[in-house]
C-alpha cells in the first residue's frame, strides 16, 4: 500500500493504463500543460506526448462527441469535463450518442468512452460551479456512473472504467483533491456496481455518497458515544445500483438514512430509496429519511453556502431523530 491523495490515485490510474493500453487518450480543456485544474493530468503530456494528451478548445458537446467517434473507431478516449456543471452541454453527446449507439447498431460497435467530472460544493465556488448532476447520467440506460469517495476507490473504479466496453461516467468531488489515504500499488480494479460496507452496525444503517462517506463516518462515531451502532455504506455506483448490498443491511437494522449532496427532490437518493425499500419493505421499522442540498442554486458566499448542505451533524440528528420512531 502506498499513501496517496485522491488527485494522485486518479493520475496513476491514468498513467498505469496509458502505458499499459496505448489506445488510451485523453481530451480535455487545460490538462496538457496545464495539468488539468485538480492536478489529475499533470505529468502526462511530458511522458506521452500531445498525441496522446489533447488539449482541446471550450467546447464540452465538441469534445465529448469526438470521444465518442474515437471510442467507436477502437480508441479508448478518456474525456475531462472541468466542472459537473458543463455537463449539461454535452449532453447531446452522451445521451444521444455514446448511451445509444452500442443498441442502435445493434450491438456491432462498442462506446469505450471514461467522462470524468467533478462535483460537489463547499469550495464557494458559486450556483454554475458547485452542482452534484450525478442522476442525469445515472438515469441513461448504457451509462456507468461512479462517485469514488476515497484515493483507493478513485483509482480503482477510474481503472475498472478504462477497462470497460461501455461508456462509463466518474464523478470525483473537488474537496476530496487533496485528501489522502492507502492505494493499493500497481493494478488495482473495483468492480463497477459494488456498494462497501465502510463500518459495519446494527442500529441503523447509513447510505452515503462521494463527500457524504466521510461526513456518514464521522456521524456514526459521535452516534457510538451516544451508544448507537451505526452502519455507513458507500454506495459508490448508482448505475449499476448495488441494491442487494444496501437492501442486506436495511433487513438487518430496520432503519435507513441515506445521504447524499444532490438535491433531494428527483435526486439520485429517491432512486436509491425506492429501491431499498422495495427490497426491504417487511423489515423496516420506520420510514427511510433522505438527506440532500437545500433546494436552491448554492451560494457563492462562505457564510451562506454551508446553510444549504447536508453535514455530519446533520446526518446524526436524522439518525437521532429516526431512532425514536
Amino acid at each position: 500500500m502506498k499513501h496517496m491523495t485522491y488527485s494522485e490515485a486518479l493520475n496513476s490510474a491514468l498513467r498505469e493504463e496509458m502505458r499499459r493500453d496505448e489506445r488510451v487518450i485523453l481530451l480535455g480543456e487545460d490538462i496538457g500543460v496545464y495539468g488539468g485544474v485538480f492536478s489529475v493530468t499533470r505529468g502526462l503530456l511530458d511522458e506521452f506526448g500531445p498525441e496522446r494528451v489533447v488539449d482541446t478548445p471550450i467546447s464540452e458537446n465538441g469534445i465529448v462527441g469526438a470521444a465518442v467517434g474515437m471510442a467507436m473507431s477502437g480508441l479508448r478516449p478518456v474525456v475531462e469535463i472541468m466542472y459537473t456543471d458543463f455537463m449539461t452541454l454535452a449532453l447531446d453527446s452522451i445521451a444521444n450518442s455514446a448511451a445509444v449507439f452500442p443498441f442502435a447498431y445493434g450491438g456491432q460497435v462498442t462506446v469505450p468512452v471514461v467522462i470524468r467530472t467533478q462535483g460537489g460544493a463547499g469550495a464557494n465556488a458559486g450556483p454554475q460551479h458547485s452542482k452534484s448532476l450525478e442522476a442525469w447520467t445515472a438515469h441513461l440506460p448504457g451509462i456507468h456512473t461512479v462517485l469514488p469517495s476515497t484515493p483507493a476507490d478513485a483509482k480503482g473504479l477510474l481503472t475498472a472504467g478504462l477497462r470497460s466496453d461501455d461508456p462509463v461516467v466518474l464523478v470525483e468531488h473537488k474537496l476530496l483533491y487533496g485528501s489522502g489515504g492507502p492505494v493499493p500499488e500497481g493494478e488495482h480494479l473495483v468492480p463497477l456496481g459494488t456498494a462497501q460496507v465502510v463500518r459495519p452496525g446494527t442500529d441503523v444503517t447509513i447510505l452515503a455518497l462521494s463527500r457524504m462517506v466521510g461526513e456518514a463516518l464521522t456521524a456514526a462515531e459521535r452516534l457510538a458515544d451516544e451508544g448507537v451502532d451505526a452502519e455507513v455504506i458507500d454506495v459508490r455506483s448508482l448505475r449499476p445500483l448495488d441494491v442487494t448490498t444496501l437492501a442486506k443491511s436495511a433487513r438487518k437494522t430496520g432503519r435507513v438514512v441515506v445521504a447524499a449532496e444532490a438535491w433531494v427532490r428527483y435526486g439520485p437518493s429517491a432512486e436509491i430509496v425506492a429501491a431499498v425499500t422495495e427490497r426491504a419493505f417487511a423489515e423496516l421499522r420506520a420510514p427511510v429519511v433522505r438527506l440532500g442540498s437545500l433546494g436552491v442554486p448554492f451560494p457563492a458566499s462562505p457564510g451562506l453556502e454551508p446553510t444549504v448542505l447536508v453535514d455530519a451533524a446533520a446526518i446524526q440528528q436524522s439518525v437521532e431523530t429516526l431512532l425514536k420512531e
